[in-house]
């Protein structure tokens, strides 16, 4: 396997991975944010990007039995979540091929407040954003 560029999400606000800082997923894809996950509260979203499936299994959850995999951060290979496969109730197939994002393993990167900069874009300054994440990483301009 080569080297992985991750997504940055050029948008106003986003979940990033609470390890490595890597985007994991819109404000705006969030459906809804009452859901349970192994660690507290977690988010059910419509997409995910940077995002790396562990294998399936059948998981006994609060709405019933449900074929998931593991939804880990394609860079530092976190859990923060995971995909429904299958939902085996057909009142919970709405969950097919969504995913549920940890509250415990996310947190909110308001864009807004940290604008890239065409010098954050070169690497000539800090922040989070040019530590290699994405479209606008110092690592594109070598």
């Amino acid at each position: 396997m080569g080297f992985i560029l991750p997504q940055y999400l050029d948008c106003p606000s986003v979940y990033a991975c609470s390890e490595c800082k890597a985007h994991i997923a819109r404000i705006d894809d969030v459906i809804s944010r009452t859901f349970q996950g192994r660690h507290g509260r977690a988010y059910l979203t419509e997409a995910v990007v940077n995002e790396k499936l562990g294998a399936c299994e059948d998981r006994l959850l609060m709405t019933g039995i449900h074929t998931v995999c593991d939804l880990c951060c394609i860079v530092c290979d976190s859990v923060v979540g995971w995909k429904y496969i299958r939902a085996h109730d057909r009142s919970q197939q709405y969950k097919e091929g969504r995913y549920v994002l940890e509250q415990s393993r996310i947190f909110y990167v308001d864009n807004r407040t940290e604008p890239v900069s065409s010098s954050t874009a070169t690497g000539t300054t800090g922040g989070w954003h040019n530590m290699g994440l994405g479209a606008r990483s110092p690592l594109l301009s070598r």
